[in-house]
C-alpha cells in the first residue's frame, strides 16, 4: 500500500514520476501528490482523490518543469484522506520534503517534544512529525542530510520506506527502508526510487532492493552509497537485472487488469510449474525443497500462514497435504499467528504464502517463527521481495505482476506450488503409488488447456451476473477441496463488487445460514462431481424448497444439479484435488461482470491495498 517514486538526473522528472505513479496504482491508495525542484524552488501539488485528479491539479497550480522530483500515492493511516494530509511534506523551513510508506509508532511522542521546540505542525500525520525530526537534528547536530536521517531513524519506531531531498542539495535524494519495499532504478547519469521497478522498466533493467534497516545517499554524480541505519556500517550495492517487460504490465487490449490477469490464467500456472514438473520423467524437481528434504519430511506438522486470498490458498493446501503427504497441517491468518503466543517448536515447517511478499503481517509471523528454530519457506510472485529474503528457502509462483488489486492468478498459482510441494513429499513419503502420481501429474500438466476451456464459459458468466448484480447479500456453498473456493469466491464479490457475501462449507448451512435464505437470495454451489458430490445435490435441495436462487458450478455433463438449480456454469473434469484450480474461474468471472455493471472501479477497489505493508 502506498506507492513512492523519485527520479534525479538529465530529463523531465515530472512525466516520469506521473506515469510511475499510475503505475502504483494498483497498490491501493486515496490521495496523491508531487514535489519537483525546478532549480530556484521546490514546486509541490498534491490532492485527496485519484492520480488523474492530480494531474488536472498541477496543470493549474504549478510549473511542471525540473530533473529532481519525488512522488506518492497515500493509504491513509494517521490522519483523514485530504489534501493537507497526503505526501510529500514539508519540513517547518520548507527546505527538505519527504515521501512515506508505513507508520511512525512513536510519532506522538516525538511531536510532543518538538512541539516544545516551536515547531508547528499542519497535518494529522506521523509523516510529517519525521520530516520534522529530521530538520531538528540536521541543525541542532550539524550534518548533512544523509546522517541526519539516519540519527533521526534510529529514535523511531515503525516501518518505513522513505525519499527525503532538500533543496539546497538538489543533486541527492536520500533513502532508507524499514518493512515498505523501495527499489533504486540505476540508469545512465540518472536514477529512479520507487516501491517497485514498474514505474521505470523503459529507462532501465537495473535494480537495487535496499534491505530493512538500509538507507542509500543517491547522488547525481557520485552514484549510490548505502549504509546500515543501525552502526553506520557500508553495504556493498547489489544491483539485479531485472527480468519484466513493459508489457506485462499494461492492459494489453482488456478493459480492466483483472480481466486480463483471469485470462492469463492458462498462461500462468503453465509458467508456474514450468521446468518444475517432469510428467515424462515422472518427478517433480523444486531446488528449495530438494536442498531441504529431511528437514521438511521429518516435521511433525506444517504450519502454513497467509493473509487474505493466499489464507485460502493455505486451506486448499491443507486439504492437499493432508491427503497425499498425511503430514498435519495448520493454515494460520498471519495477523493472528504472532500475537496468540503460538506454540512452536524446531520440529515444525512454516510455509508463508503471499503474492506480493512485502505482507507485513506474514513477514512479521515468519519473524516469530524462525526465532522459535522452525524451518520456513516461502510462496510468493515477486522476486526479491521481502519475504523471498527473510524465509530459509522457497518457491516463487512465476505468475507475472498482478496489477489488479484482486487477487486471481495469484490464487491459481499459490495452489499450483503447493500441489507440486504436497505431491513430491508424498512421492518421497510413499504415500501415494507410482500410478496414482503419474496420474496426478498428468493431470496438473492439463489444467492450462482446462482453464481455458472454462473461459470460454465467459459470456454465459455475464449473463449469469447480469441477473443477480442486484443482489444485497449472497451465500458461498463448497465441501472438501471446494470449501475455500467458496470463501475465496464470496471474497472475491466483496472486493470489488461491495455486495456482502460469505462462504461457508454446504454442510454449515444448516448450522445457522440457512435462516438467511429466501427468494432473494442467490447461493453460489460448488457441485463437481468429483467429492461429496451426493450431499452437495441434498443441501441443493434444502435451499431449493426455501426458494432461494441457486447458481451451480458444476462438471461438464451434469444432469442432478442442472435439474435443480436456476443456473450452472460447468468446468471440465478433473481430479478432486485439482478441481480449485477450475471452479474458481468463472466465480472470478461472476465477480468481475457484476462488478462492472454496477460502475465499480474493478483494478481498484474502495479502501483495499494490493501490498499490505502496514500492521
Amino acid at each position: 500500500m502506498c506507492g513512492i517514486v523519485g527520479y534525479i538526473g538529465k530529463r523531465e522528472a515530472y512525466p516520469i514520476i506521473l506515469e510511475g505513479l499510475k503505475r502504483l496504482e494498483y497498490r491501493g491508495y486515496d490521495s496523491a501528490g508531487i514535489a519537483l525542484y525546478d532549480g530556484n524552488s521546490i514546486q509541490l501539488s498534491k490532492t485527496k482523490g485519484k492520480v488523474k485528479d492530480l494531474e488536472n491539479k498541477i496543470s493549474k497550480e504549478i510549473e511542471s518543469s525540473g530533473s529532481l522530483g519525488i512522488g506518492h500515492t497515500r493509504w491513509a493511516t494517521h490522519g483523514i484522506p485530504n489534501d493537507i494530509n497526503s505526501h510529500p511534506h514539508y519540513s517547518n523551513s520548507g527546505d527538505l520534503v519527504i515521501i512515506h510508506n508505513g507508520i511512525i509508532e512513536n510519532y506522538a511522542s516525538i511531536k510532543k517534544e518538538l512541539i516544545s521546540r516551536g515547531y508547528t505542525f499542519s497535518s494529522d500525520t506521523d509523516t510529517e512529525v519525521l520530516i520534522n525530526l529530521i530538520e531538528d537534528v540536521k541543525k541542532n547536530e550539524k550534518v548533512k542530510l544523509g546522517k541526519a536521517v539516519q540519527i533521526a531513524l534510529n529514535q523511531v519506531v515503525g516501518a518505513y520506506a522513505i525519499a527525503v531531498f532538500d533543496k539546497n542539495k538538489p543533486d541527492e535524494i536520500v533513502v532508507a527502508k524499514l518493512g515498505s519495499p523501495l527499489a533504486i532504478g540505476v540508469g545512465e547519469n540518472e536514477f529512479f526510487i520507487a516501491s517497485d521497478a514498474t514505474p521505470f522498466l523503459e529507462y532501465t533493467k537495473k535494480a537495487i532492493y535496499l534491505e530493512d534497516e538500509e538507507m542509500a545517499i543517491v547522488r547525481l554524480k557520485k552514484g549510490v552509497k548505502i549504509r546500515k541505519i543501525k552502526d553506520d556500517s557500508l553495504v556493498d550495492p547489489y544491483i539485479q537485472e531485472l527480468q519484466l517487460n513493459l508489457e506485462q504490465i499494461v492492459k494489453g487490449g482488456y478493459d480492466h487488469f483483472m480481466l486480463k490477469e483471469i485470462h492469463e490464467q492458462p498462461e500462468a500456472i503453465k509458467d508456474t510449474y514450468r521446468g518444475r514438473l517432469r510428467v515424462k520423467e515422472g518427478l517433480i524437481k523444486m531446488a528449495g525443497i530438494d536442498d531441504n528434504l529431511e528437514r521438511i519430511l521429518n516435521a511433525n506438522r506444517i504450519i502454513v500462514i497467509a493473509c487474505g486470498t493466499s489464507w485460502h490458498a493455505g486451506l486448499v493446501a491443507e486439504y492437499i497435504f493432508e491427503d497425499l503427504a498425511r503430514i498435519p497441517v495448520e493454515v494460520e491468518y498471519a495477523s493472528e499467528f504472532r500475537y496468540r503466543n503460538p506454540v512452536i517448536t524446531e520440529k515444525d515447517v512454516v510455509i508463508a504464502i503471499s503474492q506480493s511478499g512485502e505482507t507485513a503481517d506474514t513477514l512479521a509471523a515468519i519473524k516469530l517463527a524462525k526465532s522459535k528454530g522452525a524451518f520456513v519457506f516461502g510462496v510468493c510472485n515477486v522476486v526479491g521481495s521481502s519475504i523471498a529474503r527473510e524465509t530459509h528457502a522457497g518457491a516463487y509462483t512465476h505468475a507475472g505482476p498482478e496489477i489488479g488489486v484482486a487477487s486471481t492468478k495469484a490464487f491459481t498459482t499459490q495452489i499450483t506450488v503447493l500441489t507440486l510441494i504436497a505431491l513430491k513429499l508424498a512421492k518421497e513419503k510413499g504415500t501415494i503409488s507410482k500410478s496414482d502420481f503419474q496420474y496426478h501429474l498428468q493431470e496438473l500438466e492439463l489444467i492450462p488447456s482446462k482453464v481455458e476451456k472454462a473461459l470460454e464459459q465467459d459470456e454465459h458468466i455475464r449473463k449469469v451476473a447480469a441477473t443477480y448484480k442486484d443482489a444485497k447479500n449472497c451465500l458461498y456453498l463448497g465441501r472438501g477441496f471446494n470449501f475455500p473456493v467458496a470463501l475465496e469466491g464470496a471474497l472475491k464479490l466483496k472486493e470489488i463488487s461491495y455486495i456482502h457475501a460469505e462462504g461457508y462449507p454446504a454442510a454449515e448451512m444448516k448450522h445457522g445460514p440457512i435462516a438467511l435464505i429466501d427468494d432473494q437470495m442467490p447461493v453460489f454451489v460448488i457441485a463437481t462431481k468429483k467429492g461429496h458430490y451426493e450431499k452437495v445435490v441434498s443441501n441443493i435441495q434444502e435451499i431449493k424448497s426455501r426458494k432461494g436462487k441457486i447458481i451451480g458450478i458444476v462438471t461438464e455433463g451434469d444432469k442432478d444439479v442442472k435439474q435443480l438449480a436456476d443456473h450452472v456454469i460447468e468446468v471440465p473434469e478433473t481430479i478432486e484435488s485439482l478441481t480449485p484450480l477450475l471452479t474458481t474461474i468463472p466465480l472470478q468471472l461472476l465477480s468481475y461482470h457484476i462488478a462492472v455493471m454496477l460502475d465499480k472501479n474493478v483494478d481498484q477497489p474502495r479502501n483495499l491495498a494490493k501490498s499490505v505493508t502496514v500492521e
